[in-house]
């Protein structure tokens, strides 16, 4: 979905770095695979062809953080205390 993100934080030697990959588009998504040594981060098409990869050794990888999109059709559930059609 447009607004998913994944950021993987990467040790550099130097310290820590941050990366990120993005779904810039409607209907593309970010998919995660890892295997043999190897972490894919790619942007993906709704057919599932890639237009965007980023490849870690999964040795140097900290962290991976995935950021979900923010729908803005949903609504905050009403909280306690809350006016009724306020």
């Amino acid at each position: 979905m447009r607004g998913d993100r994944v950021e993987v934080l990467v040790d550099t030697g130097a310290g820590v770095r941050a990366f990120e990959v993005a779904a810039t588009k409607d209907g593309r998504r970010v998919e995660i695979t890892s295997g043999r040594g190897v972490v894919e981060v790619a942007e993906v098409t709704r057919t599932g062809q890639a237009v965007r990869t980023a490849r870690f050794m999964s040795s140097r990888v900290v962290a991976i953080v995935e950021h979900p999109a923010v729908d803005g059709a949903r609504r905050p559930a009403a909280q306690p205390g809350d006016q009724p059609g306020a």
